[in-house]
């Protein structure tokens, strides 16, 4: 397998786990698969833990765990991630905004990208040719983290709630930002 191969397979492994489930069952997964978990701590990504639990694991056990993650080809587009992911291995960050702080949102972006974070902003991110609704849900769903910019009137965005919804049910890390509104919902419940 040539290394280029080798790594998109690890990382359609990796964001494929992500996606389905939790730490603990990621952690379950790997040793139903033969991977010792125990002296490895998880930190804030499981699709970067997947893939350095991975990394000098043998091509067929990565192509047996690919085949029962549905990953049936090695080359082709698995992750389906946003436009502005597609080329970068930078920990993933979804920023969720209402569109009249889509300024802050991208001045967020950019000081996060000086320590190799990736934001997504959906009023910068998404193409004028591109599906938004398709586009949002591609970066929700392979995010390594959330971020919620609870700015006046963001509670009352059914976009942005719909937002939270989805990483809540990924089990994403979430990290709130209180800028004039307190969180509501399932978020209301954890003081940070």
């Amino acid at each position: 397998m040539r290394a280029v191969d080798r790594l998109e397979l690890l990382e359609n492994i990796g964001t494929e786990l992500q996606r389905r489930y939790t730490f603990t069952d990621v952690d379950l997964f790997l040793e139903a698969n033969g991977i010792a978990t125990n002296d490895f701590v998880h930190g804030s990504s499981k699709r970067l833990y997947v893939k350095d639990m991975l990394k000098s694991e043998a091509e067929p056990l990565l192509m047996r765990i690919a085949g029962e993650l549905g990953l049936v080809a090695v080359g082709s587009d698995l992750t389906n991630v946003p436009a502005n992911w597609r080329d970068t291995t930078q920990f993933r960050l979804f920023i969720s905004h209402i569109s009249q702080d889509k300024d802050e949102a991208t001045k967020l972006k950019a000081a996060l990208a000086h320590h190799a974070i990736a934001g997504f902003v959906a009023h910068e991110d998404i193409l004028p040719t591109l599906a938004w609704q398709d586009e949002i849900e591609r970066a929700l769903n392979t995010m390594d983290c959330f971020v919620s910019v609870h700015t006046p009137g963001f509670s009352q965005s059914i976009w942005t709630q719909q937002e939270i919804g989805f990483a809540l049910g990924r089990g994403a890390k979430i990290i709130r930002f209180e800028i004039g509104e307190l969180p509501t919902g399932f978020l209301a419940k954890h003081k940070h």
